[in-house]
């Protein structure tokens, strides 16, 4: 019971905390930092998909150095596919499994253990998060879930601050395009629309 309690409190902080985000990196960073917090791991890094390289592009990372991070691209392809086959993929040793690109570059940072699963929103593969622990660890089926259930919130959210920000740029680019002249009012109300023809004097409702 006690470890579902400590689940439940990170989904609900972590959504919490990402429901007043508007930038997608924020989301990335804020769900990195939750993640590697409950299951108090080495670090967590959050990854989007790349379709013109097939590769993973770091977006945000916590508990990682600066070293391990730029160590080299990740061919979501060919190693670990939790962000092709979207399953995840649990690592128990990262110095004897071949799905690792940078066994010995994880060694030198301090990782045994790696779980990876995939980003998802509207049916479609983003990205994917990982976390990375100190020690060996058998990642539970709650474990797993937990991550899960993140990385699709995280999705989730990306995707709508991507429309937000989508929408906001729309908005600014029509109202540039509005002619000065156009309307009597750069208020949105009440006389927005209203053509300079008309009594002003009338809109006073």
């Amino acid at each position: 019971m006690e470890n579902h309690t400590i689940y439940y409190d990170t989904i609900i902080r972590l959504t919490t905390a990402i429901s007043q985000c508007k930038d997608p990196e924020e989301v990335a960073l804020i769900t990195a930092e939750s993640v590697k917090t409950a299951f108090k791991a080495r670090g967590c890094s959050v990854f989007l998909v790349n379709r013109e390289t097939r590769e993973l592009g770091l977006v945000a990372s916590s508990g990682l150095s600066s070293e391990y991070l730029t160590k080299g691209p990740i061919h979501f392809m060919q190693t670990i596919r939790e962000a092709k086959d979207a399953i995840p993929v649990a690592i128990f040793d990262v110095m004897d499994d071949p799905r690792i690109e940078y066994p010995n570059e994880a060694k030198k940072e301090g990782i045994s253990s790696l779980l990876g699963v995939p980003i998802i929103s509207h049916d479609k593969i983003l990205g994917a998060l990982r976390i990375y622990t100190k020690s060996p660890w058998e990642f539970s089926m709650n474990d797993i879930t937990l991550a899960q259930a993140v990385a699709l919130i995280c999705g989730m959210a990306m995707d709508m601050c991507r429309m937000y920000k989508g929408y906001k740029t729309s908005i600014e680019i029509l109202k540039n395009m509005r002619g000065k002249d156009t309307y009597s009012s750069k208020k949105w109300t009440p006389h927005e629309g209203v053509p300079k023809s008309v009594d002003p004097s009338i809109c006073d409702y």
